[in-house]
């Protein structure tokens, strides 16, 4: 969720995000996934056992070395080819067209420009390739919103950058994206003002 995710204490980044409640999400976002894989924001590497066969690469982009260290730790335990890179979502260093899926479980919260980060997801990925995604955010009525806004400031302070009024699907759509499919509600326990989910998938332009 973006929470202790600076470079401080990813530690308690690692932990917070093993929480059993993430799994089902984790679970229903991957199963789209193929092909070489993009993952913002990686952290320890919680999402590499859930990917599916269809799945050849994975490179993993964080900008917690620590967290690199895990997922190049849990990559080699696992057999799988991963591919660490440390940089942020808002300037991948992967070239045009280069990738066939790009996942975001938890991470856009909290990175410095999200409409940047969106538009770097469409670059990278290949035409038809997909965006998969997993975040918190702006919630459905205008009462917890209104909580949101102002609770976002000093929340984002101490929380490590987490935002808590992102529009996901919004700001999808408006990195060019095409959305295909949404799902939204409630995490199943926390507060409501940081617990509003989307689930998605979008579609760079053929």
């Amino acid at each position: 969720m973006g929470v202790y995710r600076d470079w401080c204490c990813p530690r308690m980044t690692a932990l917070f995000m093993r929480h059993r409640h993430f799994l089902p999400y984790r679970r229903r976002a991957l199963a789209w996934s193929q092909g070489h894989v993009l993952e913002l924001g990686a952290g320890a590497g919680d999402n590499l056992p859930l990917y599916p066969h269809a799945v050849t690469r994975v490179t993993a982009v964080e900008p917690s070395g620590w967290l690199l260290d895990r997922v190049r730790e849990r990559g080699s335990a696992l057999g799988r080819a991963v591919t660490p890179l440390q940089a942020g979502a808002e300037s991948i260093p992967l070239p045009d067209a280069s990738v066939d899926t790009v996942v975001s479980t938890w991470t856009l919260c909290s990175v410095g420009d999200l409409a940047a980060s969106l538009v770097e997801a469409r670059r990278v990925l290949r035409p038809g390739g997909r965006f998969l995604f997993v975040e918190h955010g702006l919630g459905p009525t205008p009462g917890l919103q209104r909580w949101q806004h102002r609770l976002d400031p000093v929340w984002s302070r101490l929380a490590g950058g987490c935002h808590l009024n992102r529009a996901m699907d919004q700001a999808v759509r408006e990195s060019g994206l095409r959305l295909e499919g949404l799902e939204t509600g409630f995490f199943p326990s926390g507060p409501r003002w940081l617990t509003y989910m989307y689930e998605g998938v979008a579609r760079a332009q053929d």
